[in-house]
C-alpha cells in the first residue's frame, strides 16, 4: 500500500521489528517475579528491565512513526504522540493508545524512577508494560496481515 508521496508500508521490517519485541517480552516474563527483595538483592534485574522496557518502546515508535508516515503523511515526534498517530492509522485501538502512554511517562522511565524511591511499583509496572505490548504486538500483526 502506498501513499500519495510513494512511501510504501515495509511489512517485513514491521514483522522482525514484531519479532524483537516478542522476544524482549520473553526475557522481561523470564526475570520472575520482581519482589523488593529481588531487585535489591539484584540491582541489575531493576536495570535490565528498565532497558528491556525502552527497547520496547524503541520498536513501538519506529513502527508507528513507519506506519503514520505512510497512511496519514505525518511523522511523529515523540513515542507518545506516536501512538496517538498508530491509532488515527487504525494500527491499534483507542484503549490501547491510552494504555501504551501513562501519564506519569513511559513505562522504561517510570521503572527508572521507582527502582530507589517506589521498589515495591516495578512489578506492577512492569505487568502493565508486558500485558500492553503483548496486545500491542498482537494487534499490529493482524493489522499488518490485513494489508495487501
Amino acid at each position: 500500500m502506498t501513499t500519495s508521496k510513494s512511501v510504501a508500508l515495509d511489512k517485513e521490517t514491521i514483522a522482525h521489528r514484531l519479532i524483537t519485541m516478542r522476544k524482549s517480552i520473553g526475557q522481561l516474563e523470564s526475570a520472575g517475579r520482581l519482589s523488593v527483595a529481588r531487585l535489591e538483592e539484584n540491582p541489575a534485574t531493576g536495570a535490565a528491565v528498565e532497558r528491556l522496557l525502552a527497547v520496547l518502546d524503541d520498536l513501538a515508535f519506529a513502527i508507528n512513526r513507519h506506519v503514520a508516515a505512510v497512511i496519514l503523511g505525518q511523522v511523529p515526534q515523540t513515542s507518545a504522540a506516536s501512538f496517538c498517530a498508530a491509532r488515527e492509522a487504525g494500527l491499534i485501538d483507542q484503549r490501547l493508545a491510552t494504555a501504551l502512554v501513562p501519564e506519569e511517562g513511559p513505562y522504561h522511565v517510570l521503572v527508572q524512577l521507582h527502582l530507589d524511591s517506589e521498589p515495591e511499583a516495578i512489578e506492577a509496572i512492569a505487568s502493565d508494560a508486558i500485558y500492553g505490548y503483548r496486545e500491542y504486538a498482537r494487534q499490529v500483526a493482524e493489522w499488518a496481515g490485513s494489508r495487501s
